[in-house]
């Protein structure tokens, strides 16, 4: 099969022929029809996520076809969906109090084991979601994480129907978040850099959209942020009323400024670290999706140009998802 293999010394992908992989007990084979391109896949190729294999296929955002290891619930043929979990222990104290997030020996799909920047893959039969017929291949794919964990993200943050919610940052995750936030009645003020990332919210609804430094005209009831920066943080929770949440929605983050705590953190403020996502958040996440028909703006790219994807998300260039068909 062809695959984007990343060299963690080059840091650099590069398009080689590997062997199909063989699923061993428990796992099925898949035939990769799409997969979305995260700014974690960029952290993981960067080695702000410290280097785990040597030799990787990273994709963690996977629509695929089963063709080997089907089952009577998912017979071979059937289209599934595979995310940045792709596997626990089901046995350390997290997975037994239902945290599975928060696993003591998580796998990783596209980090710990090979993901889907390549024409197959393979995946734990318990950890891949049958996709709904609503959702086409290019419009799943960057649902699988980027719509997943934006969907934990506002659960994290404890929002209501109705609620008053501020998105810092406005990507992947964030131009899906809002969709779900206005199923759910609420009121969307999004602060974010970029003309382009501006328009976007405009053109999706967003009550209110401001620059990076521009505090929302009201007070807030809980904000996301999306942008691997502190100081964004700090400008969230500055954005806050007493009571208030911000949930931080980042793998990784440069710093948190030192800030004055009467002035932003009193008053039973609260920030809260969003961490991996759950069979369940995806659930939930998929059914609302299929309700509403929920269509990411994507960017499509050949598998070949996987480094020209990356980098698109680093410069900001993409304005929605981008998307690596095989």
């Amino acid at each position: 099969m062809k695959a984007a293999v990343l060299d963690a010394a080059e840091k650099r992908l590069r398009i080689e022929e590997r062997p199909r992989p063989v699923p061993g007990p428990g796992q099925l084979l898949l035939r990769v029809r799409a997969c979305g391109v995260c700014r974690t896949d960029l952290h993981i190729l960067e080695g702000e996520l410290p280097p785990l294999r040597e030799r990787l296929i990273p994709g963690h955002q996977i629509v695929g076809e089963i063709v080997e290891g089907g089952s009577p619930n998912m017979p071979e043929g059937s289209r599934v969906g595979l995310s940045w979990i792709g596997g626990t222990d089901g046995e350390c104290p997290y997975c037994r109090r239902g945290m599975e997030n928060l696993c003591d020996a998580p796998l990783f799909t596209g980090y710990t084991v090979d993901g889907g920047y390549a024409e197959y893959a393979v995946a734990r039969r318990d950890f891949v979601f049958p996709l709904p017929a609503e959702l086409d291949d290019l419009h799943a794919a960057p649902l699988l994480c980027a719509g997943i964990i934006g969907y934990r993200s506002l659960r994290v943050a404890g929002v209501e129907p109705g609620d008053k919610v501020g998105l810092f940052g406005f990507g992947a995750s964030a131009h899906l978040a809002i969709a779900v936030l206005q199923f759910w009645g609420c009121r969307v003020f999004v602060s974010t850099r970029g003309e382009q990332h501006r328009a976007l919210a405009r053109s999706l609804g967003a009550d209110w959209v401001g620059g990076e430094g521009d505090p929302p005209p009201e007070a807030l009831d809980r904000a996301v942020t999306f942008a691997p920066s502190g100081d964004v943080v700090l400008a969230a929770l500055a954005s806050l009323r007493k009571g208030g949440v911000v949930a931080i929605n980042a793998i990784h983050l440069d710093r948190i400024p030192e800030f004055d705590y009467d002035k932003l953190l009193w008053g039973e403020r609260q920030i809260r670290s969003v961490a991996n996502m759950t069979r369940r958040d995806a659930r939930e996440f998929l059914a609302i999706a299929a309700k509403i028909r929920l269509k990411p703006r994507v960017t499509v790219f050949a598998l070949d140009r996987a480094n020209e994807a990356l980098q698109a998300v680093k410069s900001d260039a993409i304005n929605g998802a981008g998307v690596l068909v095989p």
